[in-house]
């Protein structure tokens, strides 16, 4: 099973999926919000504690997360590379080896096209597994794991080539 996860402090979308990579199948969708009224060590924690009990309570084998792209520096940027970091600590607690990939390179890989739109993407997943994300955070996060699963034929002749 692999999930996949697309990072933020306000809101991080998850999905789980598994099958074959010619026809995922979602075990489990949503996104994991929190609220700026919330002190920020809590909402880190909340963010830590969601993708924890996604990997206790799934057997999850790898994580597909989106890749940090340059930010100017920010205060949103800085929440976002902390979130990534809870979330990272999360995954090597639960023992799942992590894949980052580029945004461009996700798209590419359920649209055919990296420079897609949010609404191509969310298109694309839905005929992908059959599942309407409700979030754009759910639709990337579904993204990243389709395209983790689509290329792990392509990673293991990778390795068995060397």
């Amino acid at each position: 099973m692999v999930i996949g996860i697309d990072p933020g402090l306000a809101s991080t979308g998850y999905a789980l999926i598994a099958g074959p990579p010619s026809r995922p199948r979602v075990v489990a969708i949503g996104t994991v919000k929190t609220s700026p009224r919330t002190d920020h060590p809590l909402r880190l924690r909340a963010l830590h504690d969601a993708i924890a009990d996604l990997c206790c309570d799934h057997p999850v084998e790898a994580a597909a997360i989106e890749a940090w792209f340059v930010h100017p520096v920010s205060r949103s940027a800085m929440g976002m590379a902390e979130a990534r970091g809870a979330i990272l600590v999360a995954l090597a607690g639960a023992g799942v080896d992590v894949v980052e990939y580029s945004p461009n390179t996700i798209k590419q890989s359920v649209t055919g096209s990296g420079s897609a739109d949010k609404v191509q993407v969310r298109t694309m997943v839905q005929r992908l597994t059959g599942t309407a994300p409700e979030t754009d955070h759910a639709a990337d996060a579904l993204a990243a794991a389709i395209c983790h699963m689509s290329s792990a034929p392509l990673r293991g002749a990778i390795r068995r080539a060397r």
